[in-house]
C-alpha cells in the first residue's frame, strides 16, 4: 500500500473526528451534558453513535481474520455481537433508562441500597474498560505498522491523544456526535472497498476457486462447547458492556430507549455482512495472509491485492480511515464510561473530575498495550465478553428482574465470576494459544453459570439484606412511562 495515502487517510479521520469534538465542547456546559448528553439524545443518533462505539478493532479487522482462519465457525462471532443486542432489547434496556442512574454502579447502588456494592461494581466496570481497550490499541498498532510503515507505537498513542481531546472537550454530548459519524464512515469504508472487489470478480471471473479456498493454516473445527461457551460469553457479555450501557441512560425514555436498541440491531446486520464477505473473499484468494501470520490485517490488505493501481490506493486509504474510526469511536466510548465512574467515586463528580478521569481511563491502557502484543483482536475482545458476563451481567440482570437479590449476593456472584473467568484467561495466556484446553480458551459456559448460582445462592441465604426501597425502585423500572403529547 502506498504510504503516503496511508498516513493522510489515518490524519484525515484524526483531525475530522477532533473538530467534531470540539464542535461539542460549543454546546457541553453542564454537568449532565458531559455525563449523559442531558439524556436528551434521539433514537437514531443514539443508535448510530452506539454503532459506532460497539463495532470496535474485532469487528472492523477480527472477524474478517477469524473467518479466514477458521470458516464458517467463526461466523459464530458477528451472530453473537449482533443478537447480543436482541437480549439488550428485551431485558435491559428500558428498566436501566427508567433508573436514572448516570452510570452501571449508579443503578446497583440504588437497587440494593448499598456503597459496598457501588465500590465492587466500580471495580469491575474500570477492569472491563481497560481490558477492552487494549485491543483497539493492539489493532490501531497493527494498522499503522501495515499501512504508513511507521513504528507499531504510534498508533496506540495518536488513538490515545485524539481520543482525550474529543472527550476532554465536551464528554458525552461531544462524542455521541463524533460516534454517529464514525458509525457511517465505517459502513462506508467497510462496504465500498469489497464491493468493487465482488463486481471485479464477477466481471473478470473467479480464477481457480477450487484450488484457492483450501487454507494451509486453518485452524480445527470448534467443537460444541467452544460454540456454545463463545455463544454464551458473546449473548450476556453484551449486556455487560459500560460503554453501551451508558448510551442508555443518554435516551429520553425507556420507549427510545427500545426503539434505539431496534434501530441498532438494523445497523449491526447490514455491517456484519461486509467483515464476513472480506473472510470469505480472502479464504478464496488471499490464504497466504494466513500463513503469514497477518489475518488481521486482510481487510486492509484485500483492496490493494485485488485491484492494485490508483483505484486500490483510494479503496485501500478509505479502509484505513474506516479502521482508525473504530479504534477512535470505541476507545472513546469507553474513555467516556470509565471517567463518568472514577469521577464520580474517587474526584468528586464535576466536570473537572470527569476530564481528568478521562485521561486516566485512557493512559492506564495505554501502558498495558505498550508492555503486551495481540493473540487476534476478534480473540481477545471475545475473552473480554465472557469476564463482562461473569461479572456485571448477572447483576444487571437480577437487579432488574428478581426482587430477591441482596447486596451480599451481588458482592459474593460478581467476586465469583471474576475470579474464575480472570483466572481462566491467565491461565490460558501463560499455556499459550496452542497449548490451552478448550474450557480454559472459552470459559464462559461454565464461569456465567457459577456467578448466577452463586449470587442466588448467597442472596437465598441472605434474605433479611433485602433493602426496604427494592419495592418502590422495582416499580419504576418496570412501570412504562406515559407517552409524550404530539404536536398539532
Amino acid at each position: 500500500m502506498n504510504t503516503v495515502v496511508g498516513i493522510a487517510a489515518f490524519a484525515a479521520v484524526s483531525l475530522a473526528t477532533a473538530m467534531i469534538g470540539f464542535y461539542g465542547l460549543r454546546i457541553s456546559r453542564t454537568t449532565g451534558d458531559f455525563y449523559v448528553a442531558s439524556r436528551t439524545v434521539r433514537p437514531w443518533w443514539n443508535a448510530s453513535a452506539i454503532g459506532g462505539e460497539y463495532l470496535s478493532a474485532a469487528s472492523f479487522l477480527g472477524v474478517a481474520g477469524l473467518i479466514l482462519l477458521a470458516g464458517t465457525d467463526a461466523l459464530w462471532f458477528p451472530v453473537g455481537y449482533t443478537a447480543g443486542y436482541l437480549m439488550l432489547l428485551l431485558f435491559v434496556a428500558a428498566p436501566l433508562r427508567r433508573s436514572g442512574a448516570y452510570t452501571i454502579p449508579d443503578f446497583t447502588e440504588a437497587r440494593l441500597d448499598s456503597r459496598a456494592v457501588r465500590r465492587v461494581t466500580s471495580l469491575v466496570v474500570v477492569l472491563v474498560g481497560w481490558l477492552y481497550i487494549v485491543p483497539q490499541l493492539h489493532g490501531a498498532a497493527l494498522a499503522i505498522r501495515i499501512t504508513t510503515g511507521l513504528p507499531a507505537w504510534v498508533g496506540p498513542v495518536a488513538v490515545v491523544a485524539v481520543v482525550c481531546v474529543s472527550v476532554v472537550a465536551g464528554g458525552m454530548r461531544s462524542i455521541t456526535f463524533v460516534q454517529a459519524f464514525q458509525y457511517w464512515l465505517k459502513l462506508t469504508a467497510v462496504a465500498v472497498p469489497i464491493l468493487f472487489i465482488l463486481f471485479m470478480l464477477a466481471g473478470t471471473g473467479s480464477p481457480s476457486v477450487a484450488g484457492a479456498a483450501v487454507n494451509p493454516t486453518a485452524q480445527a473445527p470448534a467443537g460444541p462447547y467452544q460454540t456454545i461457551s463463545l455463544l454464551v460469553a458473546l449473548l450476556f457479555g453484551t449486556l455487560g458492556l459500560p460503554h453501551v450501557l451508558v448510551r442508555f441512560y443518554t435516551n429520553p425514555d425507556g420507549q427510545s430507549a427500545r426503539r434505539t436498541t431496534l434501530i441498532v440491531l438494523g445497523l449491526l446486520s447490514v455491517f456484519y455482512l461486509f467483515p464476513t464477505a472480506y473472510g470469505l473473499t480472502g479464504r478464496m484468494f488471499a490464504p497466504g495472509l494466513a500463513e503469514s501470520g497477518q489475518a488481521d490485517a486482510l481487510v486492509l490488505l484485500l483492496p490493494d491485492r485485488m485491484i492494485g493501481g490508483t483505484a486500490g490506493d483510494l479503496l485501500s486509504a478509505l479502509v484505513v480511515a474506516g479502521a482508525f474510526a473504530a479504534f477512535l469511536s470505541t476507545t472513546s466510548g469507553l474513555v467516556v464510561s470509565l471517567a463518568g465512574v472514577i469521577s464520580q467515586d474517587v474526584l468528586g463528580g464535576s466536570v473537572r473530575g470527569f476530564r481528568l478521569a478521562a485521561l486516566i481511563s485512557a493512559v492506564v491502557p495505554l501502558g498495558i498495550a505498550s508492555m503486551t502484543e495481540s493473540s487476534g483482536l476478534a480473540g481477545s475482545v471475545g475473552l473480554v465478553f465472557a469476564f463482562t458476563a461473569s461479572t456485571i451481567c448477572p447483576v444487571l440482570l437480577l437487579g432488574i428482574w428478581w426482587r430477591g437479590l441482596t447486596d451480599a449476593g451481588a458482592i459474593a456472584g460478581m467476586v465469583t465470576g471474576g475470579v474464575l473467568c480472570g483466572g481462566a484467561m491467565v491461565a490460558g495466556s501463560v499455556m499459550g494459544s496452542a497449548g490451552t484446553p478448550s474450557w480454559l480458551a472459552q470459559p464462559a459456559a461454565w464461569t456465567v453459570p457459577a456467578a448466577f448460582a452463586v449470587m442466588v445462592l448467597v442472596s437465598r441465604a441472605t434474605k433479611g439484606r433485602v433493602p426496604p426501597t427494592m419495592t418502590r425502585l422495582m416499580t419504576r423500572l418496570h412501570t412504562p412511562e406515559r407517552p409524550l403529547a404530539t404536536e398539532r
